[in-house]
């Protein structure tokens, strides 16, 4: 009985909220983003920017506003994602201003002040979102009602009045003054749909039908809602002209529905239907034609283009990430403003060519954290509609990215995405603060120490109570 330790003694384990390493790593955040802005108007205009005490107070404000809403509202959440998300904003920012100088855009008309007005936008929904959303396991009770949601979303940019073409792809509306992209909160719907959807028939979409190669493919019968994506995706891709947003919604379908079900043959199946979609579209619509042939053989479309697209963009990108090398030109010393839509398609070659390959793989390495931190958020997730949820969120965020870079880097035919939380886009940037913000909810009920049952020396101690009460009134 030597080696026995009393119960007693026995250390306790005690659920931690970080809150504090989050501040710290807030702080970091705050310095490169504050920092990249002085620096940029010191390596552009040789002196630090006059508006830098305003706009590092605005910062400030957003992002100590952020922290106090989580500390209240989310104590036990991820102390990880918010500090990341922050960085790349500030950061973003401070890329989109060094743009605005090269073109000589007035105060009111600069890009990184819409942006900034954005960010706030965005900081406020997320904020009510952690306050509307108390436990994320309610959204389940909305699976039809946000696809639902999110089919409308979809289709507000081909009616005829409201509906906006910009640079060949239909995915804009019109609100008054304020261009909007729908796509991007039918991007949230769609998680939300998906996840409870699967967390209902994960089981029956489990089962396995013929073997093929060593892969289980799915039974027939359970093939209607992929089915169905699949034709949501093609529609997308051929009336919207938008290859990206397409790939984006069908791709994080399959990958919910890999997770959901643990079997390949969803993987494979939905592959070979992509595939087949994609030739389809190459072979009957002209402008997804063109669109590939001028990320194939971009030189051969520049400056002559194709049926009046040219791959000026790609080729303008690679020769600007080239000549930034390594650790790029510096602030002010290079020239990506002749990339069109430098500030939001283009933001990457921006960043390239004047921070070099060193920053990009930082920013990638940033990136990565979050889909991880989203990923992790899903293995410790209690219910499985949370880890459904989680999957779908960390996914969009790693599906647009690669969508993103793959398409400026000539990996992939170029989207008309913008890189989250970096590139200058009022939808996406505010959307990407709502997909946060359910991350950290669903953190939040995954770390949260449960209710504990009382112990032997409680219900002895209550017992001895009860007892006492009885002889005083018996007493009486």
């Amino acid at each position: 009985m030597s080696g026995f330790t009393p119960a007693s003694s026995m250390p306790v384990f005690v659920h931690r909220s970080r809150r504090g390493a989050e501040l710290v790593l807030l702080i970091l955040a705050l310095a490169v983003g504050i920092g990249a802005y002085a620096a940029v108007g010191l390596g552009v205009q040789e002196k630090i920017p006059v508006d830098i005490a305003g706009y590092g107070t605005w910062l400030v404000a957003l992002l100590v506003a952020a922290h106090i809403g989580v500390r209240l509202l989310a104590p036990y959440a991820d102390p990880v994602l918010l500090p990341l998300v922050a960085m790349l904003n500030g950061f973003g920012l401070a890329v989109i201003h060094r743009l605005d100088l090269a073109a000589g855009a007035s105060e009111s008309d600069a890009f990184a002040r819409q942006q900034l007005i954005w960010m706030t936008i965005g900081v406020v929904l997320f904020l009510v979102t952690l306050f509307v959303v108390p436990d994320h396991r309610m959204l389940q009770r909305f699976t039809y009602t946000a696809g639902l949601g999110a089919v409308v979303m979809l289709i507000l940019p081909m009616l005829p009045l409201i509906g906006k073409e910009i640079n060949g792809a239909r995915i804009w509306i019109n609100l008054g003054p304020v261009s909007f992209q729908p796509g991007e909160v039918a991007k949230v719907l769609l998680v939300i749909c998906f996840a409870g959807y699967l967390a209902v028939h994960r089981d029956a979409l489990a089962l396995a039908g013929r073997r093929f190669v060593g892969i289980d493919l799915p039974r027939g019968r359970d093939l209607g809602p992929l089915l169905m994506m699949w034709v949501i995706s093609l529609a997308i891709l051929v009336l919207q002209r938008d290859l990206g947003s397409s790939l984006l919604f069908y791709g994080l379908f399959v990958v919910t529905l890999y997770v959901a079900t643990e079997r390949k043959g969803w993987i494979f199946v939905g592959g070979v239907l992509f595939a087949g979609g994609v030739f389809a579209a190459i072979s009957l619509f002209s402008h997804v034609r063109v669109r590939v042939l001028t990320w194939l053989n971009p030189f051969d479309y520049y400056p002559d283009p194709l049926n009046g697209t040219s791959s000026g963009q790609l080729v303008e990108g690679l020769f600007g990430m080239a000549w930034g090398g390594m650790i790029g030109r510096g602030f002010g010393s290079g020239e990506p403003w002749r990339v069109p839509y430098a500030n939001s398609d283009f933001i990457i070659p921006a960043i390239g060519e004047e921070l070099g390959l060193t920053a990009l793989l930082a920013l990638l390495l940033c990136y990565g954290l979050i889909v991880e931190r989203g990923l992790r958020t899903a293995i410790v997730a209690r219910d499985d509609f949370g880890k459904l949820l989680s999957v779908g969120l960390a996914t969009s965020v790693a599906l647009q990215t690669f969508v993103v870079v793959g398409g400026v880097t000539g990996l992939i035919p170029l989207t008309g995405l913008t890189t989250p939380f970096l590139s200058y886009g009022g939808s996406s940037l505010v959307a990407n603060w709502v997909i946060v913000a359910l991350l950290l909810r669903v953190s939040d009920q995954s770390r949260r120490p449960l209710p504990t049952a009382p112990s032997d020396e409680d219900l002895a101690a209550e017992e001895t109570q009860i007892v006492k009460l009885d002889k005083g009134a018996m007493t009486k």
